[in-house]
């Protein structure tokens, strides 16, 4: 039976009439055709959603919704729909009586009836679901309501022609039917409330998506609140939403840990089959019989291929999915794409047909603006869930390195350095980021091209091979390009890790660069890689303008070739408005894939480096959890147990410690001593299972706490440095405070323990640092205890008060196991075991008394050293009950100076900070704010001000940059040119079947086409070489303006926040920004070029085209203020992701040590979270942009289309195409606009944060122009302070006052005190790292005020109580001005006892020094300090606590160097071990930042004032 027999049983109702439908003024379908195709096709959709729909709701569920009015309401209205559709069924069996009817009146409505049943039941089971806003519903009933509303208007013409012939039941059932449709759609709009159990309720601020309607969704609606919030003041923090559940790095980060640990498995199988012993073994076998097939032996032998795991396929298991749904959007929306050029051919036709009734016309261009608007919802949804994907794919990316970083040995850990890493994290993510936006493009645009060609090849037949033609000529050159942006990619990379690395070294060790004066130095190393990143940006910059040239000359040489084929090769062959047009529009939609193709190219070569790089790192050595077996030695009586132990640093290096033998009982304290370099501390790292264990056993019984040899302090409260996210025990705490002698300094911190601690501890001296290292161990109640000489940076009284207190045998670590690696002998007659280390291996143990009996080496030793260092220190209980130590909790640390700018002298206590000390000299509760130093990186608000616009042109050049507009002019003026001449040449008359100067037509497009490219070559050249001019001018302004920051601003600023902006801003000044401008100007001149088009063509748009341009500013401005804002947010909470970071990788072995990990990944983790709480509604606002953009663009081509259907009789077919086909691409061309005008305002941003530090306060100049000195400055080498006083802020007391002191050329001077004295201020007083308050310090009779900084700093020396080295060789360590020669340096290392252990190294003097030093022992890197004081020679030395990470030996070694090398020198030195100055000219005694005692020490002695008490605690009096 036909479809006509089913709608009328007389075949009177046909289901398609063209003369009904098509060739009438009043339109209309067929009765029959509304009763199948228009009922069945809203039931068709529902039937064939509601399976996978079932499955998707079961699969989610979300809590159920409890029923309320609008569930009601949905549910009475579906039955009410079901109802009606089952009362045409009894009807149509009621009719039946009077006679047959056709079986569609029973078809249909039974059909619809159970659709709607179906519907219902849904509506219900996603109200138990969960779901609040249903888009399989809404579109149902919007399908439902359009088909239904055809025949609702059918109906009115029906009854208002036959009124006679009207059926009232079935009129009066489907108008009810209508309106209860129309009822559902509206109801369908609305969402539904929260459901119970849901993760909404419990949130304070949840990000509105997940509560939001289906319609709110798509159109991006629920964003507006924020929006109008940050138009109306800027955003700040508390204002954004909480992330997604689905989006927070807890469960993203371990699906892709999951997913590489798979490939690693799986890689790791495979190295097994392949390389499997027993085969090889097998194998030999067989090949000495001779009888082994050549095919085996191949597999035996298989190269090494495939073993890497995949990264790649990790990446696609976690994400595959949501790959998929941006493939279906973005199939359909290709497929949307071209429906416009059709529709365009439609309207051409209708304008060159005046017989077509008008509403054709109307007709047209309501599905034209249908179709874009569908096109823009589908296109907007890709976007959102690509970008989406690429902010969990970052998420994860950083996640997975963070976790990676807190496992891998530390050989790997060199071979990556912390810059490295950081640009992991940073650069490599982000590329990622970059091409998950992209990716999709390796299928659409060859889709799209393909699709492009098939309707040309409909339009011009086989012309359209010519244009094939180039296109595949243009292929090579684009892979050639690729192929040499990759090369440049990863040069500039390499040059970019290099530049990070040496920046951090210089911020970490920037006080020494003040100290030395070798700022310049160093900028010029800076300077250096910078220059080479530059040249092969300035490479890449000519490379990006042959692609740009070869980009946009693609579709007009295509267009070109095109047209002259297909007019040269027939005369007959007219190029008419409907070609022409047509092929316009499809190459206008060619351009983009084949300008997308080199872009997408250059991402994905991008993303490969960045997968290879991301790919080695996580594909390194990991620690080996076996190294120490923690289970083994349970029931046992000792705690730790080595046997036959060899370690190495990495697998490949020789033992570092060899034949180890060594068993602790629990409950024991063994020191373990030796010379520097002898394997002490890396003994302790091979305890901890940092060490690569290459034979033996290592067996470690508990817990273990670790104190390490250079403290490692977080930048975090005093008080959660010592807690170490263990919780608070106050009476324990307090215990704790008091044996680690830290309770004087807390009173001397503006906020007690809530004072915030800078980053590597910038504001605690040495001793501080090491005591609050040691405190944290102590509270975390461990049951072995490593510590790596943490008496070495505290004075010998207070490293006896922490001994006795803490350590030794009567300490509060008694009974627990302590391993102490010292150089201090007085505590060594106090040990249960000594362990003596020679050369990495252990030559004696035993106790004290055993080993002097033995007569070996240590026991020589012993007798030569111990007089001057023990005194009587070796009688136990040495105190005298009144003694200072145990009287007074003042007499503490010699030397410790807190040295916050926040803080004063502890004498110069103001009168609000004693009142809230309580009776017992604690603090109650000190104000925390007082207590904050680092300043959080701030975002700036507001509209980024002109000024910064102007500086960067200025950077650029004015000349350029007027140049690169001009250009600009140039090209869009041929372009519009040469696309109204087609107008034109379309137009011309057709004269026999032919048109007339074909050739001159030809020639003139020609022509305007290859100056467009000529213009396109240029501009991109004046812009690229305009963008790295300004690059290099802004990064040197950068650096001069950070190196001459005073050291208060590094002490205020983590030096994550300086990385940021020498990494991620800079890049985006390198990169990014110049990319921007040229995508600005371009867009913005196309669209003026299309307004101008359009209102040449239709006039009348002039009523139209300012309203949508207001419409089209209005809605820009008020996105741009949410859009910078959120941009702003986004870019201040990177910077705490990459300084967590940093500080982890600087303290890795601490926080394994203490079994940390977990607590410091779920900081991590939450810093990222926050990072992408701002980064998100920046990606939805744009996607909110882009819907409320390209609906004014869709508003142009609609007037375009409907004032041309308007016009039609005054308009040409030429005009009427050039007009619309503009019009077609002013929707892309706008949406690129207002993107690359926001994104031009977010990323200028870099140049506002980059120049931030230009404002900041700077030290005194470097160099002096009025004052001179001669060469040999200073001569005598005198030091006078008069009236001399500093303080480290305007508003804080005196550090120091009133000191009127000289010091004689040549004489040596000890300077003492007790914590907070000022000792260490005093030094910083004379190398002007402080400027002074009062007073004058003269240097032979020269104030140093009036001189350059370098000029005062190079001809004094200090060596540091922080030895820091650079990475580079050890001579540009030592001489980075190459100032000496070979034999002046090896002379110094001589004079420092380092001349045997560089000549044993392979380089000799070129020996690379990593990170920090890290490949030398710390008393190495101290002697290293003492190489270059010897080298410069100045007649002032300052010594600041220089040799306490040495061993006694190697003490007295250099300060015989310093007494017979700096002899006739002038001799300041802060000192530890008051053994060292005995000897001196005098000893300066200060207290409270005052000078209380100056003169000889026997005369000091003689007084019994402070110097003799001090002595006295040193058993030296």
């Amino acid at each position: 039976m036909g479809l006509d027999e089913f709608c009328s049983l007389d075949g009177s109702d046909p289901f398609w009439d063209w003369n009904l439908t098509w060739h009438t003024s009043n339109p209309d379908l067929t009765q029959c055709f509304q009763n199948t195709v228009l009922v069945w096709i809203p039931c068709i959709y529902l039937w064939l959603c509601a399976p996978l729909y079932f499955l998707y709701l079961n699969s989610h569920l979300r809590g159920y919704i409890r029923m309320n009015h609008l569930n009601r309401a949905k549910l009475v209205t579906g039955i009410l729909l079901w109802i009606f559709c089952w009362a045409d069924v009894f009807n149509c069996f009621w009719r039946r009586n009077e006679g047959p009817i056709a079986p569609v009146y029973l078809v249909s409505p039974m059909l619809l009836g159970v659709t709607m049943l179906l519907a219902t039941f849904l509506i219900h089971y996603e109200r138990m679901k969960g779901v609040q806003s249903s888009g399989v519903m809404l579109n149902f009933w919007l399908i439902a309501v359009l088909c239904a509303t055809v025949g609702f208007r059918s109906k009115i013409l029906h009854a208002l022609r036959e009124p006679s012939r009207v059926s009232v039941f079935s009129y009066t059932t489907f108008y009810i039917y209508y309106a209860l449709l129309l009822i559902q759609l509206l109801l369908a709009c609305f969402t539904d409330q929260p459901p119970f159990f849901s993760e909404f309720g419990k949130d304070a601020n949840p990000c509105p998506e997940s509560g939001s309607s289906f319609l709110s969704k798509i159109t991006f609606w629920w964003i507006s609140r924020m929006m109008i919030k940050g138009y109306k003041k800027p955003l700040e923090e508390h204002d954004l939403w909480s992330l997604n559940e689905e989006d927070k790095s807890l469960i993203v980060v371990p699906q892709l840990c999951h997913r590489w640990k798979q490939q690693c498995a799986k890689a790791k199988r495979f190295l097994e089959t392949v390389y499997s012993p027993k085969r090889a073994n097998k194998a030999t076998a067989a090949e000495k019989d001779g009888g082994l097939e050549e095919e085996e032996i191949l597999l035996v032998k298989r190269p090494k291929k495939n073993k890497e795991p995949s990264l790649f396929l990790a990446l696609c298991y976690t994400f595959g999915p949501y790959f998929f749904v941006t493939f279906a959007y973005k199939l359909v929306h290709d497929l949307l794409m071209f429906v416009g050029p059709e529709i365009l051919k439609l309207l051409i036709r209708f304008v060159n047909n005046s017989s077509a009734p008008s509403w054709q016309g109307y007709f047209y261009t309501a599905l034209l603006f249908v179709c874009a608007c569908v096109q823009t919802l589908i296109l907007q949804q890709y976007f959102h869930v690509c970008f989406m994907t690429g902010m969990r794919l970052r998420t994860a990316i950083v996640g997975a390195v963070y976790r990676k970083a807190m496992i891998i040995t530390n050989a790997a850990r060199r071979t990556s350095t912390v810059g490295e890493i950081v640009n992991l994290m940073s650069v490599d993510a982000q590329r990622f980021m970059d091409l998950v936006t992209y990716v999709n493009m390796i299928w659409s645009a060859p889709l799209q091209v393909i699709l492009a060609l098939y309707f040309l090849w409909q339009n011009l037949g086989p012309s359209v091979l010519a244009g094939l033609a180039v296109m595949i000529l243009l292929v090579p050159v684009n892979a050639v390009i690729a192929m040499k942006s990759k090369t440049y990619q990863v040069a500039q990379m390499k040059n970019k890790d290099n530049r990070i690395k040496l920046m951090n070294e210089v911020l970490n060790g920037i006080k020494v660069l003040k100290l030395y004066a070798w700022e310049l130095a160093f900028k010029g190393k800076v300077l250096e890689i910078r220059e080479s990143e530059l040249k092969v940006l300035k490479k890449s910059a000519y490379l990006s303008a042959v692609a740009t040239f070869t980009w946009v000359c693609a579709p007009f040489l295509v267009a070109l070739s095109t047209f002259a084929v297909y007019v040269l090769v027939d005369e007959k062959n007219i190029l008419d408005a409907q070609k022409a047009f047509v092929s316009l529009a499809l190459f206008n939609i060619l351009r983009f894939p084949l300008n997308m193709l080199p872009m997408v190219i250059s991402s994905i070569v991008q993303a490969s480096v960045s997968m290879k790089r991301l790919c080695a790192f996580l594909s390194h050595e990991e620690l080996d959890e076996d190294n120490v077996d923690r289970k083994a030695i349970a029931g046992s009586p000792n705690s730790i147990v080595v046997v036959n132990g060899a370690f190495s640093w990495s697998k490949d290096d020789e033992s570092i410690l060899k034949r180890v033998n060594v068993t602790i009982p629990e409950g024991a304290l063994v020191a373990v001593v030796g010379h520097v370099g002898s394997g002490k501390s890396s003994l302790l790292s091979a305890l901890l299972g940092e060490m690569e264990k290459k034979d033996g056993l290592v067996y470690v019984k508990g817990s273990v706490a670790y104190v390490p040899q250079q403290a490692w302090i977080q930048n975090a409260t005093l008080k959660g440095n010592i807690l170490f996210g263990r919780p608070k025990n106050e009476s324990w705490y307090q215990q704790v405070l008091d044996v680690c002698a830290l309770r004087p300094d807390l009173e001397v911190l503006p906020a007690g323990d809530e004072t915030e601690i800078g980053e590597k501890g910038v504001n605690l001296s040495g001793g501080q640092k090491q005591r609050v290292s040691l405190a944290r161990a102590v509270y975390c109640d461990t049951s072995i205890y490593l510590l790596d000489d943490p008496l070495s940076a505290v004075d010998a009284h207070v490293g006896k008060h922490i001994f006795d207190k803490v350590i030794g045998p009567k300490g509060i670590l008694q009974g627990k196991t302590r391993v102490l690696v010292t150089h201090g002998m007085s505590y060594l007659p106090q040990m249960d075991l000594i362990l003596v280390m020679v050369d990495g291996q252990i030559t004696e143990t035993g106790s004290y008394q055993e080993l002097l009996d033995q007569g070996g080496a240590f026991a020589e030793f012993l007798r030569t050293y111990a007089g001057a260092e023990q005194g009587d220190a070796i009688k136990p209980n040495l105190e005298e009950p009144n003694s200072p130590t145990t009287k007074d909790p003042k007499v503490m640390e010699n030397g410790s100076l807190f040295r916050n700018r926040m803080s004063s002298s502890s004498s110069a206590k103001t009168p609000v900070q004693s009142d809230v000390m309580g009776a017992s000299g604690t603090p109650n509760k000190k104000n925390t704010e007082v207590g904050k130093l680092t300043e959080a990186d701030k975002a700036k608000t507001g509209k980024v001000k002109l000024s910064v616009f102007i500086e960067y042109m200025k950077a650029i050049g004015v000349f350029l940059f007027l140049i690169s507009i001009l250009f600009f002019l140039c090209n869009h003026t041929a372009s519009l040119s040469s696309n109204y001449w087609l107008s034109l040449w379309v137009d011309d008359p057709v004269i026999n079947g032919t048109q007339q100067h074909t050739e001159l037509r030809l020639g003139v497009y020609g022509i305007l086409g290859l100056s467009q490219g000529i213009a396109v070559f240029s501009y991109s050249m004046a812009i690229s070489i305009g963008g790295i001019l300004a690059s290099r001018y802004l990064h040197e302004m950068m650096l001069h303006d950070v190196l001459r920051s005073p050291m208060s601003f590094f002490e205020r600023t983590p030096s994550g926040n300086l990385v940021n902006r020498f990494s991620k801003e800079t890049d985006t000044i390198d990169s990014v920004l110049p990319n921007i401008i040229k995508m600005f100007m371009g867009s913005m001149f196309n669209v003026l070029a299309a307004c101008i088009v359009i209102l040449i063509a239709t006039p009348i748009a002039a009523v139209i085209i300012p309203p949508l341009g207001l419409l089209y500013f209005f809605v820009q401005r008020f996105y741009v203020a949410t859009s910078r804002q959120l941009k702003r947010l986004e870019s201040v909470s990177r910077s705490p992701v990459y300084s967590h970071f940093n500080e982890t990788l600087l303290g890795t072995s601490v926080i394994r040590a203490f079994q940390e990990q977990s607590r410091f990944i779920s900081e991590s983790d939450s810093r990222v979270d926050y990072n992408q709480k701002a980064y998100y509604p920046g990606i939805v606002a744009n996607r909110w942009l882009a819907v409320r953009l390209e609906f004014v663009g869709n508003c142009i081509v609609l007037f375009a289309a409907l004032f041309a259907v308007l016009a039609r009789n005054s308009l040409s077919a030429g005009l009427v195409g050039l007009s619309i086909s503009y019009a077609l691409q002013i929707t892309a061309s706008l949406n690129w606009l207002v993107r690359m005008s926001s994104e031009m305002e977010t990323n200028i941003v870099a140049v506002e944060r980059v120049k931030e530090y230009a404002d900041t306060e700077k030290e005194a100049q470097w160099k002096s122009k009025e004052t001179t000195l001669p060469p040999t400055w200073p001569t005598s080498g005198r030091i006078e302070f008069r009236q001399y006083g500093l303080r480290y802020r305007e508003d804080l007391d005196f550090a120091l006052r009133d000191i009127s002191v000289v010091i004689e050329g040549g004489e040596k001077v000890g300077i003492v005190g007790r914590t907070g004295a000022g000792k260490s201020s005093l030094t910083l007083g004379l190398f002007r790292i402080i400027e002074p308050a009062q007073g004058a310090i003269l240097v032979d009779g020269t104030d140093i005020a009036s001189l350059g900084l370098h000029d005062l700093r190079s001809r004094i020396t200090i060596i540091p109580q922080e030895p820091v080295l650079f990475s580079g060789t050890l001579r540009m360590n030592l001489d980075p001005f190459n100032a000496y020669s070979d034999e002046e340096i090896w002379n110094a290392l001589e004079l420092a006892h380092l001349k045997s252990f560089v000549s044993g190294l392979k380089d000799k003097l070129g020996h690379e020094c990593s990170e920090g030093g890290e490949n030398l022992s710390v008393g190495q890197r101290q002697l290293v300090c003492l190489a270059r004081a010897l080298l410069r020679k100045t007649r002032i030395l300052v010594l600041d606590e220089a040799t306490a990470a040495v061993d006694l030996e190697t003490d007295n070694l250099i300060q015989s160097t310093i007494r017979s090398q700096f002899e006739e020198c002038t001799v300041l030195t802060i000192a530890h071990r008051l053994n060292t100055i005995m000897d001196y000219t005098r000893v300066l005694v200060l207290d409270k930042g005052q000078v209380v005692e100056f003169d000889t020490p026997a005369n000091l002695l003689a007084k019994k004032g402070i110097f003799y008490k001090m002595a006295k605690d040193s058993g030296l009096a």
